[in-house]
């Protein structure tokens, strides 16, 4: 039910932010705390959700009560609060706590409802953007897209590779137009400081009073001052304001500073930014060094000002020893091969090539059976209720006519070399070998349904999986019309010991095909079997739809064994009922298993594309949050269920987006490579090899002739671990080399 004047649908990530806050919560208390979450369904959908879940309740401590609660009271004597609640025993409790949090729904702003009506969108009865599963970010209105959490309750990965797919949607739109209404920067000629002395200025950041709340900014500055080869000093307040890196332009000319070092926060979120400052002032980029006063200082130390102070200025004093040795350094410059390779011909990968075509790319699209559609040729409905094959058919024609896609079925990929801009693959096609040569790669490897050794199934022809009962809607099969009663049992293969993930489109897929079934035969008795209802986001009105028409959920203890039997000739499904507390017995005509989804056992192309697999199998991305289509290995990207279990909408999302990274990349006719990369010493290598088997990158080659090792600087990403593992320092970091780290090393002892 929902409470007047509550949000009828789910917000789709409280579960686990909630799970989140209370990890937290545990890690920073310094007396053992007790947290406990009221839940009605758990809803940890996502990738590696559900780990995380485990985690919190197994290891972290953290108390899961499924219940309702009926009040919240202030006790006047301690302040505390009293939580009263009914558990699924039906039995009153209460509970005192000294803190609530409560995870308050998602709800379109105003201002976004007034911009979607400015602009003619329209919205649905919630206020959220109307799209299709097929055209998951396309508005109503052409030329319009979505993405994000105003097309829907949604978390963040969701959000960023929605943000990539309406990039893409944008980016075929104007293709046509491309590099017409360009402006190039002008960036001035970098001055040679080779053969100079050190000439360093030191800028120290207040950041308001991020850091100058806690630490003496104008100490540590006037300690920098007393530093070798330091030349100028000064305080900003903020230093990554526009006005002030204007400002430190302007100083690095007037001084001629030659090294330039920034104390204020992180480089990850903010060397990028200073560098094109000196850049900006005719240095090279690599001249610049930062010392993380903030994290590493007022952050940490916000409790001992004069404990943060000194240590701010030993990081000032570390980061100025290691800029005197600094030298310029040249990025290199990679030329981009404009052919794009898609591995996967299901809905994700099609979406991919269909929108790189769109964009102008030359495409080629392969596919190791002998069909395109994937997992997709077995599905009926979207949760929307659109008709898959219908859309999907459209899809592939859409697909196989176009003129810059050469589709290739029957076909697998046999071998792999290069790096971004430049890869070599060998095909097997047909029982021939083709070479192609292409810039980029989108791994769309897709995942398939679970095949029970269990409850029956392959044994009784009334035992069937999801997208058995599918294809049975499809073929319009007369034999539903028959069945009196029918019984989903949900999580089979999921959310267990060996599968520790949620498959995210079950819940969803059987209460969408228990709706289906009752509009076939409204007499039929349908039950849903299960552990947690996860019909997130939108997906909530179909749940409250099914259990109006009369489709009965029972939540059953996954403690205790769910069986089902042939008794004669009747099947016989027993397991014990959570809320009642006892055994529950129903002899269906259908038995409809919602398997999980699952990766292949064997993964070549992860290996041929040295890209990592997770424990379960599938694809790890480079960042979860931040980079969800990304590898760590450049030019290669991931859509669809080879990264994790998704519905259509997702999927078509998610190869868009792909397709959109991807041109991030072709776009340009050369790109520049990373100039901090491992080198090894010809002349003092004695070619042991260790660093080959430590690089995570395979960016090492041992020649043999040589009979030294040899570093391919475009696929090296400066990890390092070749220098930390060579006995004879031959294979070291530039920028991080064994004579900058020790000057580090020895200005930290000198404090």
């Amino acid at each position: 039910d929902v409470h007047e004047g509550a949000k009828p649908f789910c917000s789709a990530v409280c579960c686990t932010y909630a799970i989140k806050e209370a990890i937290v919560a545990k890690e920073h208390s310094k007396e053992p705390l007790d947290t406990a979450i009221f839940y009605i369904d758990m809803r940890t959908y996502g990738k590696d959700f559900e780990r995380y879940y485990n985690r919190a309740r197994e290891e972290a401590g953290v108390r899961f009560i499924k219940s309702r609660i009926t009040q919240i009271l202030p006790m006047s004597d301690t302040g505390d609060l009293l939580i009263r609640y009914t558990d699924e025993a039906q039995k009153r409790i209460e509970e005192t706590f000294d803190l609530v949090v409560l995870s308050i729904g998602f709800a379109v702003p105003k201002e976004a409802v007034d911009l979607a009506n400015r602009l003619d969108i329209h919205l649905d009865p919630y206020c959220f953007t109307t799209t299709s599963s097929f055209e998951p970010v396309q508005t109503s209105k052409p030329g319009i897209f979505v993405c994000g959490a105003f097309q829907g309750p949604k978390d963040i990965p969701t959000s960023v590779i929605e943000s990539s797919a309406s990039a893409a949607m944008a980016e075929s739109t104007l293709a046509d137009s491309r590099w017409s209404m360009t402006k190039t920067k002008t960036i001035p000629e970098e001055i040679d400081v080779r053969g100079e002395f050190p000439r360093i200025g030191v800028f120290v950041c207040k950041c308001g009073t991020n850091i100058a709340g806690v630490l003496d900014v104008p100490a540590i500055a006037e300690y920098a001052r007393g530093l070798p080869n330091v030349v100028y000093v000064e305080e900003n307040l903020f230093s990554c304001s526009q006005d002030t890196q204007d400002k430190m332009t302007q100083i690095i000319k007037e001084q001629k500073l030659n090294r330039v070092v920034v104390a204020a926060c992180s480089p990850l979120t903010h060397e990028v930014l200073f560098q094109e400052t000196v850049v900006n002032a005719g240095i090279n980029k690599y001249l610049f060094e930062m010392a993380n006063i903030r994290n590493q200082c007022s952050w940490v130390h916000s409790g001992d000002a004069k404990a943060g102070t000194e240590k701010a200025k030993n990081l000032v004093r570390m980061a100025v020893g290691k800029a005197s040795l600094f030298e310029p350094m040249t990025e290199p410059r990679i030329k981009i091969n404009e052919t794009a390779l898609v591995i996967g011909g299901g809905i994700s990968g099609m979406s991919a090539a269909k929108n790189l075509a769109a964009q102008g790319y030359h495409t080629c699209l392969i596919e190791k059976s002998n069909v395109l559609g994937g997992q997709a040729r077995d599905i009926y409905q979207t949760w929307r209720g659109e008709d898959v094959q219908q859309n999907l058919t459209k899809l592939i024609q859409e697909v196989q006519s176009d003129p810059k896609i050469d589709v290739y079925l029957d076909t697998e990929l046999k071998q792999v070399e290069g790096f971004v801009g430049n890869f070599k693959s060998i095909l097997q096609t047909n029982g021939n070998e083709k070479v192609l040569d292409h810039g980029i790669a989108i791994l769309a490897t897709g995942a398939s349904e679970l095949k029970p050794d269990q409850y029956l199934y392959g044994k009784d022809p009334r035992v069937l999986t999801s997208l058995d009962l599918d294809r049975k809607f499809i073929n319009r099969d007369p034999s539903l019309k028959q069945a009196r009663s029918a019984v989903f049992i949900q999580c089979v293969g999921s959310r267990i010991k060996e599968r520790p993930y949620c498959s995210k489109v079950c819940c969803t897929h059987s209460v969408l095909s228990a709706l289906r079934l009752k509009e076939t035969n409204p007499e039929m008795d349908v039950f849903i079997v299960y552990r947690d209802m996860r019909t997130y986001g939108l997906r909530e009105d179909l749940y409250r739809e099914a259990r109006a028409k009369g489709v009965l959920f029972i939540r059953y203890d996954d403690n205790k064994e769910l069986k089902v039997n042939k008794d004669k000739d009747d099947l016989q499904i027993l397991f014990t009922s959570y809320v009642l507390n006892r055994e529950i017995e129903i002899r269906p005509d259908l038995l409809i298993l919602a398997t999980a989804i699952i990766p292949p056992k064997e993964n070549p192309v992860a290996k041929l594309f040295k890209v990592p697999v997770n424990q379960d199998g599938f694809f790890v991305e480079a960042h979860v949050k931040l980079r969800p289509i990304d590898f760590a290995t450049d030019g290669v990207f991931v859509c669809g269920l080879a990264h994790s279990p998704k519905p259509i909408d997702e999927s078509i999302a998610h190869g868009l987006g792909a397709a959109a990274r991807s041109v991030t990349l072709l776009s340009q006719k050369e790109m520049s490579g990373n100039a901090i990369v491992a080198f090894i010493n010809p002349e003092s290598c004695v070619g042991c090899q260790g660093c080959l088997k430590v690089c995570p990158y395979e960016a090492i080659r041992y020649l043999e002739d040589k009979e030294i090792c040899e570093i391919n600087e475009v696929i090296c990403k400066g990890c390092g671990a070749c220098a930390a593992t060579c006995p004879s320092a031959s294979a070291q970091l530039k920028r991080f080399t064994a004579k900058q780290i020790y000057t580090q090393i020895d200005k930290a002892m000198a404090a």
